[in-house]
């Protein structure tokens, strides 16, 4: 299971040096047992991108990154594109992007699914693979089981590589039937 998380630290009082602890702690999760996995990725904004890729060189550890206006996905679709672009070219293996929860629930699904599709396209490298892209669904907001269907079912349309259920920051989070209804959407993707 330590293999499959990531480690995050998204808080305003973010540092270098908090950062660097926490790919430390992403590379050996428990000093004390070299049998313990590394993490599968860090998470950390944008302009942090670099002093994680720094402090991960030569490990199997990936950095990710939020945009796209987290955790609200309220700003202006250029401003989201612009984002993950900078956090792409910085060198962020993976973009953690969150809907626009608020036009979502007034319907504008095409407006949501459109998003996903541009940043899945800022998610490209001039050179390279792409970066992965997360949808974080921010479960806790959407509702009702039959939105959170309806979100899970758009984001993987959209090209998405991967959902999420929260960005840690509403309460209720993951929940076990969300995550169940998460599942109940990526199974027929799997086969």
């Amino acid at each position: 299971a330590i293999s499959m998380c990531d480690l995050t630290t998204l808080e305003g009082k973010d540092s270098h040096g908090k950062v660097i602890q926490m790919c430390a702690k992403a590379r050996r999760p428990d000093p004390t047992r070299s049998d313990v996995p590394s993490v599968a990725a860090v998470c950390v904004y944008p302009d942090l991108v670099e002093v994680a890729k720094g402090a991960l060189a030569g490990s199997t550890v990936k950095v990710a990154s939020v945009a796209t206006a987290f955790p609200a996905g309220r700003s202006p679709l250029s401003v989201k594109l612009t984002d993950t672009r900078r956090a792409v070219a910085w060198g962020a293996d993976e973009i953690d992007m969150v809907i626009d929860r608020g036009a979502f629930l007034s319907g504008k699904y095409r407006m949501v699914f459109d998003e996903i599709v541009a940043t899945k396209e800022a998610c490209q490298r001039s050179q390279g693979e792409a970066a992965h892209l997360k949808v974080i669904l921010e479960t806790g907001e959407l509702e009702t089981y039959d939105n959170v269907r309806r979100a899970s079912d758009l984001a993987i349309a959209a090209g998405a590589d991967c959902i999420k259920t929260s960005t840690g920051k509403v309460v209720p989070a993951a929940t076990v039937p969300v995550t169940l209804n998460l599942g109940r959407s990526v199974e027929p993707v799997m086969g």
